[in-house]
C-alpha cells in the first residue's frame, strides 16, 4: 500500500466539507424548487447576499481545484514501469463502480419518499449513458475527474522531461485561459476560432483542469520554497482570490431581484484567474501541515478514507437537513443564515461519514461505496 501523505489527507477532509458548504449555501440563493442554485437565482435579504459570497464563494470555492490537484500530486508522474492500461485498470476500477451505483440510487432511490416522478426517473435513467441524473448535479465533477485520469498517462512522459521553466511556461499560458469565460461573459461568446462549427479554439488544449494537474506535478517537483515563504505567500494569494470571489458574488446579488445563476457567479467558474488564485494558496498552506500529533492525523485520515463516498452520497442527507433548518422560509429561517449554512454543511459531513464508515464495514464497499480501505 502507498504510503498516505498526511496533509493530503487534510486537504480531502476540508475540501470534502467545502462542497457541503457550498451546497449549504444554494439553499439561500436558489429561485427554483429544489432550493439549490439552477438556472435562476434570487436573495432574499442583505443577510443571505452577504453570507452565500462569504461561505460559498470567499470560503469554499477552491474545493473542487484542490481536489483535482489531490489527484495530480499523488498520480502523476506515472509510476516506473506503469502502462496506460494498468494505469486506467487501477484508477477507474476505483471511481466508476461506485460512480455507476450512485448514478442509479440518484435515478430511483427519491422515488421511494415521492422526491420523483416516475417519468423524470425514467427520463433520468434513458440519459444516464450522457450525463448525470436530475437530482444529482453534484456528479457533474465525476467527468472532467475522469477526463483527468484518460490524460495522465499521455501528459505524464512530458512531465517527467519537462524543466521548470518548461513547467512555467505553460502554467503561465494555463494562467492566461483562466480570463477566457471572463471574455466569452463580458465581451464576445466565440473566441479565436470558436464558432458554430468548430468548438475548439487556440486555447483549447491549455485550458481547464489540465492546468490544475501540471501545477500539482509543478508543486511537488519543482516549488523548493520553505515553509515560512508558504505560509506568507499562500496566505496572501488564498486571501485575495477568494476575497475577489467572494466580492464578485455580493457584487452582482441585489436581493429580491431575480437574476441568471451564470451572471450572479460570473467569476466562480473553477479555472478563473481569482479562483485559481485562492486555489494555489489554499495548496501552499495546506502544504505546510506537518508533525500533526497521530491522536490528531488518525481520524484525518480515517475520514479522508471516507470522503469519495461522503461527496457521492452527501445529498441525500443534505436536502432534509436544509428543510429542517431552514423551516420553510429562507429569508427568516429558524436559526440565522449565519449559523444556518455552517450546520447544515456540518450535519450533512456527519451524517455522511457516519454512513459511509457503516457501509466500510460491508464486504466489497469500496466498489458500491467509494470507501477506502
Amino acid at each position: 500500500m502507498d504510503k498516505r501523505i498526511d496533509f493530503i489527507d487534510w486537504v480531502r477532509v476540508i475540501a470534502c466539507l467545502m462542497v457541503m458548504f457550498v451546497h449549504a449555501s444554494e439553499n439561500f440563493y436558489g429561485a427554483d424548487s429544489s432550493g439549490l442554485a439552477g438556472n435562476v437565482s434570487m436573495l432574499a435579504n442583505e443577510s443571505n447576499r452577504f453570507w452565500v459570497a462569504f461561505y460559498d464563494g470567499f470560503l469554499s470555492r477552491t474545493a473542487v481545484p484542490l481536489f483535482m490537484i489531490v489527484s495530480a500530486f499523488l498520480l502523476v508522474p506515472l509510476k516506473p514501469g506503469q502502462t496506460m492500461g494498468s494505469f486506467y485498470k487501477r484508477r477507474f476500477g476505483r471511481i466508476l463502480p461506485p460512480f455507476v451505483v450512485f448514478l442509479l440510487l440518484y435515478t430511483f432511490l427519491p422515488l421511494v419518499w415521492g422526491g420523483m416522478a416516475w417519468e423524470q426517473s425514467l427520463s433520468d435513467l434513458k440519459l444516464l449513458p450522457f450525463n448525470f441524473p436530475s437530482m444529482a448535479g453534484h456528479l457533474w465533477f465525476m467527468y472532467p475527474l475522469i477526463s483527468l485520469y484518460l490524460i495522465i498517462p499521455v501528459v505524464s512522459p512530458w512531465l517527467e522531461r519537462a524543466s521548470s521553466r518548461d513547467e512555467l511556461t505553460f502554467l503561465g499560458i494555463f494562467a492566461f485561459t483562466t480570463f477566457i469565460p471572463w471574455i466569452r461573459r463580458f465581451v464576445t461568446p466565440e473566441l479565436w476560432g470558436e464558432c458554430f462549427w468548430n468548438g475548439f479554439g487556440a486555447f483549447w488544449y491549455c485550458s481547464g483542469f489540465l492546468g490544475y494537474l501540471v501545477l500539482a506535478h509543478y508543486i511537488r517537483t519543482h516549488l523548493g520554497w520553505d515553509r515560512r515563504k508558504k505560509l506568507i505567500v499562500g496566505t496572501v494569494c488564498f486571501l485575495a482570490g477568494a476575497a475577489f470571489t467572494g466580492w464578485s458574488f455580493w457584487l452582482k446579488g441585489i436581493p429580491g431581484q431575480v437574476i441568471e445563476t451564470p451572471l450572479l457567479e460570473w467569476s466562480w467558474e473553477f479555472c478563473t484567474p481569482n479562483v485559481l488564485l485562492a486555489t494555489f494558496g489554499a495548496f501552499l498552506l495546506f502544504s505546510c501541515i506537518e508533525n500533526v500529533p497521530e491522536r490528531i492525523q488518525r481520524p484525518v485520515t480515517g475520514i479522508a478514507r471516507l470522503s469519495f463516498g461522503m461527496y457521492l452520497a452527501h445529498m441525500f442527507f443534505l436536502a432534509p437537513i436544509a428543510t429542517w433548518v431552514i423551516g420553510g422560509d429562507r429569508a427568516d429561517p429558524s436559526v440565522p443564515v449565519w449559523l444556518a449554512i455552517p450546520v447544515i454543511a456540518m450535519l450533512t459531513f456527519v451524517c455522511s461519514a457516519l454512513a459511509m464508515k457503516l457501509l466500510s464495514y460491508l464486504p466489497g464497499s469500496k466498489y458500491f461505496a467509494g470507501v477506502d480501505r
